[in-house]
């Protein structure tokens, strides 16, 4: 059923950029990809998609919800995994990680960290806007380093709407 992890930044980002007035097909294909079930969250992402999506992309995203929100404890799902995974990554990436460094901006927080955790959990790709850096750094990495650096795929929007085979 699920295809990916969601983070919040796959729609918060293009919902600026692409306003659905404007961008009719676009969001009303996104909508049909929410309503199909093909995304997936946790708690940590919902908190930051709960109320930031207005219109009708926010109002499926809350009706979804329910059905596509993993949370620790919950449900049939490996959430000790999860714990495990999340533990692993604050001690290996701590460096990288802005709230165990001054909260340092362009790098990943305990959020990113957590939806890299579900997928891994899930064993599903993550879909986030954010872009690599063109340099490795000893000081930040994004989303998709730490996908690569952890086997998970990472899918932008175009990526993600060519392999669900959309047009807009």
């Amino acid at each position: 059923m699920f295809r990916y992890c969601l983070d919040t930044s796959w729609i918060s980002n293009p919902i600026l950029d692409m306003p659905p007035d404007v961008h009719v097909t676009l969001w009303s294909r996104i909508i049909e990809l929410l309503k199909g079930g093909t995304f997936c969250w946790n708690t940590e992402i919902w908190e930051e998609l709960n109320g930031s999506i207005s219109g009708e992309v926010g109002e499926s995203l809350a009706k979804c919800n329910e059905g596509m929100c993993f949370e620790v404890g919950v449900g049939d799902w490996d959430w000790p995994k999860y714990l495990e995974y999340v533990d692993l990554m604050r001690t290996e990436y701590g460096q990288y990680i802005s709230e165990y460094n001054g909260d340092r901006k362009g790098t990943v927080n305990l959020k990113d960290c957590s939806i890299v955790c579900l997928a891994k959990t899930l064993q599903l790709p993550v879909a986030s806007m954010e872009k690599p850096w063109r340099q490795r750094s000893e000081m930040k990495m994004r989303i998709p380093e730490l996908c690569d650096r952890e086997g998970i795929e990472h899918y932008d929007l175009t990526r993600l709407m060519r392999a669900e085979g959309l047009t807009a």
